[in-house]
């Protein structure tokens, strides 16, 4: 059974396979993720990073779930070797980076805790893929063409257990900065996409792979547990050695 909804300004889409499923319980989930847009979205004034960045909240004042995205921030920031960092050029804080994926796998906890085991949860093209779909298969994923804005999949992906993210810049501008050489774009690659253990790992290794540029692809090599997908800006691409086997 599938349902659909708008939050944080992408398409989620939540498919889940068996038996007693109803609104409320992919209401549960999408009432997940209005509370996590209203926590982290930089774009609203009411929400608490805002009020961080804005120095209306102090520290000691932070929500338990604000000082836990901090910290994995800080984490993936020394596991990236300073690639990933949530400070933007201007000062401001935007964990968004990781958010999605940590509330992705979040949601996914969700479900699996009111006993489900097959579904798949995709939020704005990061997907959270258990289990298996309704013909008892793993979920086919397509891997999106960085330089078509219509949809258009130049590989199809199959998962059961796994997250897929994908960072780029292509379709949505110049958002993904260096943090290392904020005066350098990143722009040697359209996109990269990694496969990992589940959404939030993969969400957020992706983008400080994608601004490493040529050398993402083996970052994410590096990582044990991880394959990666790579389109630099010429459209070539580069795969990590155990990639296929998803293909």
């Amino acid at each position: 059974m599938k349902s659909f909804r708008t939050i944080m300004g992408m398409p989620v889409t939540l498919d889940i396979v068996g038996d007693s499923i109803n609104d409320e319980v992919f209401e549960k989930v999408f009432s997940y993720f209005r509370y996590i847009d209203e926590t982290f979205s930089v774009y609203k004034e009411t929400s608490e990073i805002t009020k961080i960045n804005h120095r209306i909240i102090k520290p000691g004042d932070y929500s338990d779930d604000m000082k836990k995205v901090f910290d994995l921030c800080e984490e993936t920031k020394r596991l990236s070797n300073g690639y990933f960092d949530i400070k933007s050029p201007g000062g401001f804080l935007d964990p968004s980076g990781l958010v999605k994926g940590w509330a992705i796998f979040n949601g996914a906890e969700i479900l699996k805790n009111l006993g489900f085991e097959n579904f798949y949860i995709n939020v704005g093209s990061d997907i959270e893929a258990r289990g298996h779909n309704e013909a008892n298969e793993k979920w086919k994923i397509g891997i999106r063409n960085p330089f078509k804005k219509e949809k258009e999949a130049i590989k199809i992906v199959k998962l059961s257990d796994r997250g897929i993210a994908t960072s780029g810049n292509q379709l949505r501008g110049q958002h993904i900065y260096n943090p290392l050489h904020q005066n350098s774009p990143a722009n040697e690659l359209a996109s990269i996409t990694v496969i990992g253990p589940n959404i939030y790992e993969a969400d957020r290794f992706a983008t400080p792979a994608f601004v490493m540029g040529r050398d993402g692809i083996n970052f994410i090599q590096s990582l044990e547990g991880f394959e990666g997908y790579a389109i630099d800006k010429n459209g070539i691409a580069t795969m990590t050695s155990g990639f296929e086997k998803y293909i």
